[in-house]
C-alpha cells in the first residue's frame, strides 16, 4: 500500500500522528483501545452510531447469554393451558417426520445465514475501529471478498472439528456401554473414559475458541488493510508470532483476562435489565389474562390468540436483543480495537491504514 516508512524511537503506543511504526506491548495496545474506544463512543455521543454498532455487535455475539436468573411461567394463571399447548405442539411436530426435515433444513440454511453475517460484519467492525466511524453498508461492499475467505474458513473449520468431534463421541459410545455393563456406572473404569471423553472434547473446543479469537483479532484486521484472502494473512500473523512468542502470548493472556472483565461488567448491567424485562413480561400476561376472567371471558387457545401470543413473543426477542447488543457493544469494539491496536505496530500496511484514518 504505502512505501518504506522511517523508523522512529519512540515508543508512545498512539500511531495518529507519526508516519512509521513501532512494536508496541499488549498492555500499551489495551491503553490506545480504551482511549480509542472512547473516543469512538463518546466524543461526540451519536445515537445512530451507536444503534448501527449494537447491530454490528449483536451479529457478532453481542452481550451475554450467561444471566443465571430464574423466572417461571408457573406466574400465569392455570387456565391459560400453556404448558398444555406447548406439549400438544411437541407431538404433533414429534408425529410428523417431514416437519421434522423441514425445521431442521431451516435450521442449517439460517446457521449459514448468520455465519456469513458474522463474517460480513466482523470486517465492518473492524473498518468502523480503524476509520472512527461506521458506514455498514460501503464496508460490506468494499470488504466482501476478504469477507467470503473467512466465511469459507470459519464454516470449514467448524464443520470439521464438529464432524472430528462427533465421529470421536461415536467411536468411544461402545466403550462406555461396555464399561457400563460390566462394572456399572459407578465404577471407576467407567469414569475414567467418560472423564477422558469429556476433557478431550472440552481442550478441542477451547483450542478453536482461542483460534477464532485470534483470527478476529489479529487476522482479519491484517485481511482489511491487505485485502488478502484468509490463508496469506494468517501467514503474515504467524510470522510475527514466531519472531516474538512472548509478546504474542502474554496479548493471548491478556487479552482473555480483559474479556473476562468486560464479560463480568457487561453481566453486572444486563442483570437487573434482563430481570426487569422479564419480570415485567409475566407480569404483562399475567394481567392479561387476569383482565379477561374479570371480564368473564376465558382464555382459549385458537389462531387469533396464538397470533398474539407469537406478536408479543416477538416483541419480547426483539427487545431483549436490542438490550443485549447496547450494553454488549462497547466491550466489543474495545475488544477489536485492542487487537488492531497490536498487530498494526507490526504490520505496516495496517499501521499506515490506521494513522491515515487517525489524522485530523
Amino acid at each position: 500500500m504505502s512505501g518504506s516508512s522511517p523508523k522512529i524511537s519512540s515508543k508512545a503506543p498512539e500511531l495518529m500522528h507519526v508516519p512509521g511504526l513501532v512494536r508496541i506491548s499488549a498492555v500499551e495496545a489495551l491503553e490506545a483501545a480504551f482511549g480509542d474506544t472512547l473516543r469512538l463512543l463518546f466524543s461526540p455521543f451519536n445515537t445512530r452510531r451507536w444503534m448501527k454498532l449494537s447491530v454490528v455487535c449483536l451479529f457478532l455475539g453481542g452481550g451475554t447469554t450467561s444471566a443465571a436468573f430464574h423466572w417461571s411461567l408457573g406466574t400465569l394463571p392455570a387456565e391459560v393451558g400453556f404448558r398444555e399447548a406447548v406439549s400438544d405442539l411437541v407431538d404433533f411436530i414429534a408425529g410428523n417426520p417431514f416437519l421434522i426435515l423441514s425445521i431442521i433444513l431451516l435450521g442449517l440454511g439460517l446457521s449459514l445465514i448468520l455465519f456469513y453475517l458474522r463474517s460480513i460484519f466482523r470486517f465492518v467492525l473492524v473498518d468502523a475501529v480503524v476509520q472512527g466511524e461506521i458506514s455498514p453498508r460501503k464496508a460490506s461492499r468494499d470488504l466482501r471478498r476478504p469477507a467470503r475467505s473467512y466465511f469459507t474458513w470459519l464454516l470449514g473449520i467448524l464443520m470439521v472439528v464438529g464432524t472430528v468431534l462427533g465421529a470421536g463421541a461415536l467411536l468411544a459410545l461402545p466403550h462406555l456401554r461396555a464399561a457400563a455393563g460390566s462394572s456399572g456406572t459407578g465404577s471407576l473404569i467407567f469414569v475414567a473414559l467418560l472423564a477422558s471423553v469429556l476433557l478431550v472434547e472440552i481442550a478441542v473446543g477451547l483450542c478453536i475458541a482461542l483460534l477464532i479469537t485470534l483470527t478476529d483479532d489479529l487476522v482479519v484486521p491484517v485481511m482489511y488493510a491487505e485485502q488478502e484472502k484468509f490463508a496469506a494473512a494468517w501467514r503474515t500473523v504467524w510470522r510475527h508470532f514466531r519472531a516474538e512468542p512472548k509478546a504474542f502470548g502474554f496479548y493471548i493472556l491478556l487479552r482473555f483476562f480483559m474479556a473476562v472483565v468486560v464479560g463480568a461488567a457487561v453481566l453486572f448491567f444486563l442483570f437487573p435489565a434482563l430481570v426487569a424485562i422479564f419480570s415485567g413480561a409475566i407480569i404483562s400476561g399475567a394481567l392479561v389474562v387476569l383482565t379477561l376472567r374479570l371480564v368473564g371471558v376465558a382464555w382459549v387457545w385458537n389462531p387469533l390468540t396464538l397470533f398474539l401470543s407469537s406478536l408479543g413473543l416477538l416483541v419480547l426477542l426483539s427487545v431483549l436483543l436490542l438490550v443485549m447488543s447496547v450494553v454488549g457493544m462497547p466491550g466489543q469494539v474495545f475488544l477489536q480495537n485492542m487487537g488492531i491496536r497490536f498487530i498494526a505496530s507490526r504490520v505496516p500496511s495496517l499501521g499506515v491504514t490506521l494513522g491515515r484514518a487517525r489524522q485530523p
